[in-house]
């Protein structure tokens, strides 16, 4: 494969992940668990993401392939753990890209969602078989647009009159449980880091490219999640904002700026969009890598001659993720990829423990953060999420036991 990418296309790729899914799909969810304990849901989610970005960080400096924590587990903890962290994420993002494609629709055009939805997949797949760069460019434009509506939001809301800076204050609602599962919700938004990593095999110079990547995302992510989510409570106030089917556009309809609506749409629908784009890229990329050890399907494995791709993978993702977004819905998506990803951290987390000092260990208690909070946080989730969550990671340890059933039969 063809590394093309510098630091600023990773990044970039990062934060058209990270914004994209966080800000017009976790927001109202979050604050319907945290009440007016929303922004400490939110710190702790940083916290505990800036622990798994570090850890992905130092792991994919030393292991720059595709793949991401697939590799990192197999290689650190056993095949499988790395088959574990594999299954999870391609799971679990795969259901994150049906809620993205699904959040594309539904600003784009109510009452069409699904057909809409549909169409972004097959149109992003076809961007991607055709090459790197040209979905790199995309996803540049993306992050730029939804970068201006944000902004936009924030100033509008926060200098428009009708703000009250008491909506920020703690009430009786606030719960640990209810932060906690709100932290669990609101860490579906801050997993994009995830796909630079995935991408170890495109990227120039990883062992440098990456650990610079990662952070800088992810800090730029974590500032312009905090504004807004200060600016929208400031005017809707945490009960507001729980109810919002489309709070950022409610928010500066508050703020009587009513002319910014079809703009915050249009955000909304590029957003998504970006996340998309980054997201099907990780997915398939992750799915390269555990065909090319025929924990998929070998023909999966398949790189293109001429773009450099993985375009098997690529289409195979492409039209399961088609097929979903025409019959699942988005909320009950969140839930579902935010347990899938944490389990996958954890993996990342307890692979960074195993690095000695010549291999770049952060703090030791970085990944022990780290891995804690991923265990915290995913069974602090909504309890249909964590049970779908535990069935579909037995389906993938029974797939795993019956292919080492099968390797141990042929030997």
């Amino acid at each position: 494969m063809r590394r093309e990418l510098g630091v600023s296309d990773a990044v970039l790729i990062g934060l058209g992940s990270m914004i994209g899914a966080g800000i017009f799909a976790a927001l109202g969810p979050a604050a319907g668990a945290a009440g007016s304990g929303l922004l400490l849901a939110l710190a702790l989610a940083a916290v505990v993401a800036y622990c798994n970005a570090t850890s992905s960080a130092r792991l994919a400096a030393l292991y720059p392939r595709s793949g991401g924590t697939y590799i990192y587990g197999r290689e650190r903890l056993g095949g499988f753990w790395g088959h574990l962290a594999g299954w999870a994420f391609i799971v679990g993002k795969t259901a994150s890209c049906a809620a993205m494609a699904l959040t594309i629709g539904a600003y784009l055009w109510p009452g069409k969602e699904r057909a809409v939805a549909v169409a972004a997949v097959v149109a992003l797949t076809a961007l991607n078989y055709a090459g790197m760069q040209k979905s790199a460019r995309l996803n540049r434009a993306a992050v730029a647009v939804v970068l201006a509506v944000l902004a936009a939001v924030a100033v509008t809301t926060l200098t428009s009159g009708g703000e009250d800076i008491a909506r920020l204050g703690l009430s009786s609602d606030v719960t640990i449980g209810g932060v906690v599962q709100a932290s669990g919700l609101l860490f579906f938004a801050f997993a994009g880091y995830a796909r630079i990593a995935t991408l170890g095999e495109e990227v120039r110079d990883p062992a440098r490219t990456i650990p610079r990547a990662i952070p800088i995302a992810l800090g730029i992510t974590l500032a312009v999640y905090a504004l807004v989510a200060i600016a929208v409570l400031t005017v809707l106030g945490a009960d507001g904002l729980a109810d919002a089917a489309a709070p950022l556009s409610e928010a500066v309809q508050a703020a009587g700026s009513d002319w910014l609506v079809p703009v915050v749409r249009v955000g909304g629908a590029i957003a998504a969009l970006g996340s998309l784009l980054a997201l099907i890229l990780g997915v398939s990329r992750t799915t390269l890598a555990m065909a090319r050890d025929r924990h998929l399907p070998h023909v999966l494995a398949a790189v293109h001659p001429r773009f450099g791709v993985p375009h098997r993978a690529e289409l195979a993702v492409g039209t399961v993720v088609a097929v979903l977004a025409a019959t699942t819905d988005i909320r009950g998506a969140i839930g579902f990829s935010s347990f899938g990803v944490l389990v996958y951290y954890a993996i990342t987390n307890a692979s960074a423990w195993t690095l000695t000092e010549e291999e770049g260990r952060p703090c030791r208690l970085v990944p022990v953060i780290g891995l804690t909070g991923c265990a915290v946080l995913a069974f602090a989730l909504p309890l249909g999420a964590v049970i779908s969550g535990i069935a579909v990671l037995g389906l993938g340890t029974v797939l795993h036991a019956l292919r080492e059933a099968a390797a141990r039969s042929r030997h």
